[in-house]
């Protein structure tokens, strides 16, 4: 389709704003990272760093030796596992729910419930399973996190892959049946490969959302034993740092793996997003 010149140019400049609006707080985090503290409180502002400082960076990362490493490492230790075990977790068992929601009319009213557990606040469950993990010593630990986090990842890898596969074509499944296959090998050998975009959205998402949970981190861990990032980022801001620059530069790596995963799967994660709003 032919464009004007106009049309063009207020749709580039259109992009260009939502980049700079997109972009501008990052680009800030980053430049307060390496900025010295005088720099910070000077008056009028300092756009741009006299000296670039990457201090910090080393500092966080266990370079310098500070005691700062073992909050920032520790903390990045457990975002990872509890990220990834609760969105592995959550393939793992939303895959089959959604195939026998999507082809095999499963109930309904289960599905609905488990969008009413995945809309609940927090709130709600946190003293029963504080309780719970206490009695049963489990308390400050990332795999506890885990079991907390499928809870409400579960039901939305759930109903995201139901999507997807509402709109695969049942042709080809019943050609496989017809061939001899079963329920699972239709599912591994022929569902499987045609849903991989919604695959990795999935697991993408999933991971997303564990990795910013930050109220069940909090009541169920104490100590470094467990302690995710948002929290750990919550106590460099509460006092503990008086260095604003150290709790940028923690933002910014906090920032790095979600955003490598994003950048690296993003031509799957689209295409399993818009796949399955066709159907909505």
């Amino acid at each position: 389709m032919h464009r004007s010149f106009l049309h063009t140019c207020c749709l580039y400049a259109a992009v260009l704003l939502i980049a700079v609006v997109t972009l501008a707080p990052l680009a800030w985090l980053v430049i307060m990272s390496v900025m010295s503290p005088r720099e910070l409180l000077a008056v009028p502002l300092n756009w741009l760093p006299e000296h670039w400082d990457w201090s910090r960076y080393a500092q966080l990362l266990g370079m310098n030796g500070d005691i700062a490493d073992n909050l920032f490492l520790h903390a990045l230790r457990n975002s990872l596992i509890a990220a990834s075990g609760s969105a592995f977790i959550a393939l793992l068992t939303g895959i089959p729910a959604a195939y026998a929601f999507s082809r095999r009319n499963g109930p309904r009213a289960i599905l609905f419930l488990m969008l009413a557990t995945f809309m609940m606040p927090p709130i709600t469950y946190i003293l029963p399973l504080y309780t719970m993990f206490s009695g049963l010593g489990m308390l400050n630990s990332p795999f506890t996190l885990i079991a907390v986090y499928c809870t409400m990842v579960l039901p939305f890898a759930t109903w995201l892959m139901k999507s997807n596969l509402d709109v695969l074509p049942v042709e080809v499944e019943h050609a496989a049946v017809v061939e001899g296959a079963g329920t699972l090998r239709t599912l591994w050998s022929v569902v499987l490969p045609m849903a991989k975009p919604a695959l990795v959205a999935t697991a993408m998402l999933s991971f997303l959302l564990a990795w910013d949970e930050f109220f069940y981190s909090l009541i169920l861990n104490s100590d470094l034993r467990g302690k995710t990032l948002p929290v750990a980022i919550a106590d460099f801001a509460a006092g503990r740092v008086t260095d604003y620059g150290l709790i940028a530069a923690v933002g910014v790596l906090a920032s790095l793996p979600p955003t490598l995963l994003a950048v690296f799967f993003q031509k799957h994660l689209v295409h399993g997003l818009a796949a399955g709003g066709v159907k909505g």
